[in-house]
Parts: structure tokens; C-alpha cells; sequence
């Protein structure tokens, strides 16, 4: 994992959380939180390596398609709700952003903004943006969509979902003035407007 990604959501995730990180890949994000950051949880992913990487990890994974939802986990369960680069991938990306803060007090929400600078020169020029962060061609890419970060403040507007806090990163460091252009990550706090 990046480690300014890994630093940045490891700054808004209360000590000793317990935390639902969906799409959790290999664990390490959790598995992290858990030896330095005092945290405990559970990783959600489908895939069969990443789910016998966390068993190594130690990260107490269960194997679940998120475009099922998450029905088997009761309201505000978890005290965090980790999408670290999994929205582009869900089907059902708008009802997983509810579900995040309907099962936890608080849902920590990247996603690659296809808004940053260089997509948006390489859409003028008339291709598809292949970046570190869009590492992938358009015909074999695993992204079912892209997003930006402006787009993503009007869903959560729309989902009457409370924005905590907002910004973008780049390379090594934190981006919050024009974070929609010069961010290649977008970053959000958030949680339902009734917590």
C-alpha cells in the first residue's frame, strides 16, 4: 500500500477502532491499523489469493461480493468503514456509500479522480488516461467506472451523506486547494447526517 495513503487514512481512524475494511485486498491496511494503531476488525474481499494473503496477515477476513450489500452486518457495527480504492469497482457504488455509513459511524472512501490534470490533457488528446493511479488500458482495465472528486461531493449530497473532510493526494503529499484538478487520489470522511 502507499504509504501517504496508508498515512493519510491512518490519521482519520480513531485509535483503537473497530474497523470494516471493504475490498481489503491482501489485509495490509488493516493489518496495519491492528499492530500500530491499536485497531480491530474484519477485511471483506472476494478474491481467493487476497482472502489466503489476510489469513497469513492474520486479519480475520470473510470472503463476500460486495455487490450483495451488506445485510449480514447490523447498523453502526463498526466504528470505521474503510473503501480504500474499491467504489470504482462496485456495481452498486451509490448503495455501498449508504451501506458504509449505515454500518459504521464513520466511512473512509478513495477512489482515483479521473478529473486530475493529466487524464483530462490525455482525454483532450484523445485517449484514455493510463497513470499510476489508472495503471490500465480501457479494453482490460478491472474499473467498472471512474469518478471525480467533484462528482463524488454531489452523490453524497444527493445520499444526504454528511462530508467530514475532503481532499486529494499526489504524489507525497496532501492536496486540499483544487483537489479535483491536481489530486490523482480523492479522499473522504464521512458519515450519515444524522450521527
Amino acid at each position: 500500500m502507499n504509504p501517504v495513503l496508508r498515512d493519510a487514512v491512518v490519521q482519520m481512524v480513531p485509535y483503537g477502532s473497530r474497523v470494516l475494511d471493504l475490498g481489503c485486498g491482501d489485509g495490509a491496511m488493516l493489518a496495519y491499523l491492528q499492530q500500530h494503531h491499536g485497531c480491530s476488525g474484519y477485511g471483506v474481499e472476494i478474491d481467493d489469493a487476497n482472502v489466503l494473503a489476510c489469513v497469513k496477515r492474520g486479519v480475520e477476513v470473510i470472503q463476500l461480493n460486495l455487490d450483495q450489500g451488506l445485510s449480514m452486518f447490523d447498523d453502526q457495527s463498526f466504528d470505521v468503514v474503510l473503501q480504500i480504492d474499491t467504489l470504482q469497482h462496485l456495481r452498486n457504488a451509490q448503495t455501498m456509500l449508504v451501506e458504509t455509513v449505515r454500518v459504521g459511524r464513520m466511512g473512509i472512501v478513495t477512489f482515483p479522480n479521473f478529473a486530475h490534470w493529466p487524464n483530462r490533457l490525455s482525454v483532450l488528446l484523445g485517449r484514455m488516461p493510463v497513470t499510476k493511479k489508472l495503471p490500465f488500458e480501457w479494453y482490460d482495465t478491472p474499473n467498472i467506472r471512474v469518478g471525480t472528486f467533484a462528482d463524488f461531493l454531489s452523490l453524497a449530497k444527493k445520499n444526504q451523506l454528511h462530508i467530514q473532510d475532503a481532499f486529494g493526494l499526489q504524489d507525497n503529499g496532501v492536496v486540499r486547494r483544487w483537489p479535483n484538478a491536481r489530486a490523482a487520489t480523492a479522499v473522504f470522511q464521512l458519515s450519515a447526517l444524522n450521527n
